[in-house]
Order: structure tokens, then C-alpha cells, then sequence
């Protein structure tokens, strides 16, 4: 999947957060439920106007992130 295709970032748009494409639904919020433990049907449920593939595509959009080394590995202090 090219999430390239379903997310964009527009500095007109949420000052530029990555949003889904003719949304004004960041990224950033869809990760914040995923990781409050909501399920795949709950955000489908509650947001109807993206998809499935929309989910996806945060996944590989998060993946190119990490594969360029945007995102790095924090370690806890010992």
C-alpha cells in the first residue's frame, strides 16, 4: 500500500499535521485512539468517512517514518 495515496499534508490544513486526503482528520488523532485501545471497528464506527484502508495506510505511513530514521528508539535511563 502507498499511503501517499490516503494521507497528505497541507500547511493550509491543521498547520500542516498529516491528514486523511479531503478530511481534516489527523493522523496524529487516529494513533491517539488506537493507543487509548480503541479496536479497528470502533474508529470505523465513529469516523464513517474513512476506511479500512485508510487504517492501513497510517501503519505504512508510520513504517516509512521509521525506515528513514524520523522516528528513534527512546530508552529509559537505568
Amino acid at each position: 500500500m502507498d499511503w501517499k495515496d490516503r494521507i497528505i499534508s497541507d500547511k493550509n490544513i491543521l498547520l500542516g499535521k498529516p491528514v486523511f486526503k479531503g478530511t481534516r482528520l489527523s493522523v496524529e488523532h487516529i494513533l491517539d485512539r488506537l493507543a487509548d485501545g480503541w479496536s479497528e471497528e470502533m474508529i470505523l464506527e465513529s469516523y464513517p468517512f474513512i476506511s479500512k484502508e485508510d487504517i492501513l495506510a497510517v501503519f505504512a505511513y508510520l513504517n516509512d517514518l521509521v525506515k528513514d530514521g524520523l522516528i528513534y528508539e527512546v530508552r529509559a535511563k537505568v
